[in-house]
């Protein structure tokens, strides 16, 4: 058996992680816009008993040293030394894809370039000869739709070959033009004579940045080798004035044309425009979806729709025959837990604790988490089929503009998409990673502080059971203020903290639009059935840890005999809590079981809804005992929809999950920033909350 490494490169949009996936069997998330992959990923590729490691690396458009993907993609390959780069390349935008290509043969380490995507290529009537690129560059070139599973044996075969020595894939050395490539040679020698640093990079590569005056890679190389780096930097500066004298631009812009001048003669000579080239789909659809007057209108449009269809389908509608009725899937759910709590009836008497653990602390609250597991999926679904479409990336660009406002730049709309701002049913946590890819440090900051208040999917199910309990004929329109609310609040937030503790400049964005795609039906169902089982086993194992905790104090210690159990709560350790901070929160409408909820959903905001469930149970006497908690909600005098809107908000807005905090902790590099983040998103909240409530009290009297 024989092991070999691949790393996976390309630019973003390319289809890096499709081939990925195709290669290992694996599932990660593919998206239609940049930002997706910012960390690499390591999976194996097994072929006839061999078993081969695969690195998917940051979509990046170069390997300079400006943002934290580019550094990584670089860092992994200069360092890790693969056996083979799989460098993919979209065929739709052939000469962009150029650039990352050319600094990617400046290593001369074994490629193999994946023509991506050649049958969008072929719709928008371009052709490219992949014969005389392989022929031109030096490496094996194979034409692929990665999607579809077309090229990926062709592409696997070929992995193999290179890694095993049978076919050839050093790519041919770039050439700069007569004066440039002087002065590389001269200084690639220089550096050939030094060992340790031959043997931690290609002379020329490390000569062309250091022509470029790459201060990381400068430091790298002096690190590794001090007593030979001394002679060698010097000449290198020299011969850099030398250039920038003799071109009359810095050392950077020089190498960079002549990058481009490379890629530019690349496609000349193997693009072609076939007769019928006609005018693209994708630029008829964004004359209107893109456009500042309609485009708004349409994302409005096509977020109603989004919210009205999952809340149809998932919930309201009773489409599934069940017996001599119908059910709808939210209703099976809810049977199925009415089930088990019935077959742990006969428990209450011979054993009330364990009765109580298992139907108050697992069936009444894990169960009201998982019985929405049918909308969380729907939601799923209706977004996977947005992003395979490509209309995320178009809801970037219509977002552009108005985000620049407020302070923030274009890729901060890809963290709020993430996190849920497209509709709802992302999750912060990735949303704040893939803030790596801004270059500045502060537009990443308020990003990573305001990202948490879109609604991820720990949100939803407190949504779907508050309105389905005090907004039944008007789901839709209320999940829209929510969201609507959620985006004003994230922008004015930026604002504030743009004009307050993290000053400075913005930095230019350049919004890249990929070509619109039909939906592949397995893709949309494997991304949607990927994500609904994270939510079901983070219901199964975290939620359920910490809810049983949460029982635990609720149920102790245990009141005295005549104290009715509808009072027994309160005598917990937990109701202490609650009643404690009920003199504070009352003015938002809580009482002290709210309290309690509130408090464990600083763990998650799924533990929201299992410590209401919970807590209910625990006081509901014997006849109530099976019905839902939004039904025991609607019934209960003191709970009506402004009490229940207040709670929304306060949920939508207050101090995001652990993970969450942790994430905002590393990637700000301060875990002041974390605990500022917990606190200013608290009182922003109860600020909000008290608001609504209290207008909302007065105005119904």
């Amino acid at each position: 058996m024989k092991l070999g490494e691949i790393v996976i490169a390309g630019n973003p949009n390319a289809g890096k992680t499709c081939v990925y996936n195709r290669l290992t069997g694996a599932a990660q998330q593919v998206s239609n816009y940049p930002g997706v992959t910012v960390e690499f990923v390591c999976g194996r590729m097994r072929h006839e008993g061999r078993n081969f490691a695969v690195v998917d690396l940051p979509g990046t458009y170069s390997l300079t040293a400006y943002s934290q993907e580019e550094l990584v993609a670089r860092n992994y390959i200069v360092e890790r030394k693969p056996a083979l780069i799989v460098n993919v390349v979209d065929a739709s935008n052939f000469e962009r894809n150029l650039y990352l290509t050319t600094q990617l043969m400046e290593m001369r380490i074994p490629m193999i370039i994946v023509l991506n995507m050649v049958d969008t290529a072929e719709r928008r009537g371009y052709h490219v000869d992949a014969e005389k690129v392989s022929l031109l560059l030096g490496v094996p070139v194979i034409p692929a739709v990665a999607c579809r599973g077309k090229g990926i044996p062709e592409l696997r075969d070929a992995c193999i070959d290179v890694i095993e020595g049978r076919l050839a894939a050093t790519p041919a050395p770039v050439a700069y033009g007569h004066a440039v490539d002087e002065e590389v040679l001269n200084l690639s020698e220089m550096i050939a004579k030094s060992q340790l640093l031959q043997e931690h990079y290609s002379p020329g590569w490390l000569a062309a940045k250091l022509l470029e005056r790459d201060e990381a890679a400068l430091a790298g190389a002096q690190a590794v080798a001090p007593d030979d780096m001394d002679a060698i930097s010097a000449s290198a500066e020299e011969a850099t004035q030398r250039m920038e004298r003799h071109f009359n631009a810095d050392a950077a812009t020089i190498l960079a044309e002549h990058r481009y001048g490379m890629a530019a003669g690349i496609v000349k000579s193997c693009l072609s425009y076939t007769a019928e080239a006609r005018r693209d789909i994708t630029d008829i659809i964004d004359k209107v979806v893109c456009n500042r007057v309609i485009g708004p209108l349409i994302l409005v449009g096509v977020v109603a729709a989004l919210f009205f269809w999952v809340f149809k389908i998932s919930d309201e509608w009773a489409w599934i025959p069940w017996f001599d009725e119908y059910q709808s899937p939210t209703g099976m759910m809810a049977l199925l837990f009415d089930f088990l709590s019935d077959l742990i009836a006969p428990l209450q008497a011979r054993a009330p604790m364990i009765h109580s653990l298992l139907d108050a602390g697992i069936i009444g609250g894990v169960g009201g988490v998982m019985s929405f597991v049918p909308l969380i999926f729907c939601m799923f679904l209706f977004n996977a089929l947005l992003e395979d479409t490509g209309y995320i990336a178009s809801v970037a660009f219509i977002l552009d503009r108005p985000l620049r406002v407020f302070g923030l730049q274009g890729k901060s709309i890809l963290a709020f998409i993430v996190a849920g701002g497209l509709g709802a049913g992302g999750c912060a946590v990735p949303g704040i990673l893939s803030t790596r890819t801004m270059r500045e440090d502060k537009d990443r900051l308020v990003t990573m502080l305001v990202t948490p208040f879109m609604n991820c999917g720990a949100k939803m199910p407190v949504y779907a059971m508050l309105i389905a309990a005090f907004f039944p004929g008007h789901r839709t329109l209320v999940m829209m203020i929510l969201w609507g609310l959620s985006w004003v609040v994230a922008l004015f937030a930026a604002w504030v903290l743009r004009h307050t503790v993290v000053r400075g400049e913005q930095t230019p964005f350049v919004m890249e639009l990929p070509p619109y795609h039909v939906p592949v039906p397995f893709s949309v169902l494997r991304h949607t059935w990927e994500r609904t089982w994270l939510y079901m086993k983070k219901a199964g194992t975290i939620i359920l840890a910490i809810n049983i905790i949460l029982w635990a104090i609720m149920y102790f210690p245990r009141p005295p005999e005549e104290l009715p159990p509808d009072e027994a709560l309160a005598h917990s350790y937990a109701g202490r809590a609650g009643i404690a901070l009920e003199s504070i929160t009352h003015v938002a409408g809580f009482d002290w079981r709210t309290n309690i909820a509130i408090i464990g959903g600083f763990a998650a905001k799924e533990v929201v809804i299992c410590a209401l469930g919970t807590a209910y149970a625990l006081e509901q006497i014997d006849e109530d005992s099976h019905k839902p908690l939004s039904q025991t909600l609607a019934s209960l005098q003191d709970w009506n929809p402004i009490r229940a809107f207040a709670l929304m908000v306060f949920v939508m807005l207050y101090a995001p999950c652990l993970v969450t905090v942790a994430v905002i902790g590393r990637e700000s590099g301060s875990w002041k920033w974390a605990v500022f983040a917990t606190t200013y998103s608290t009182l922003l909240a109860f600020a909000l909350s008290v608001l609504f409530y209290q207008v909302g009290s007065l105005l119904i009297g």
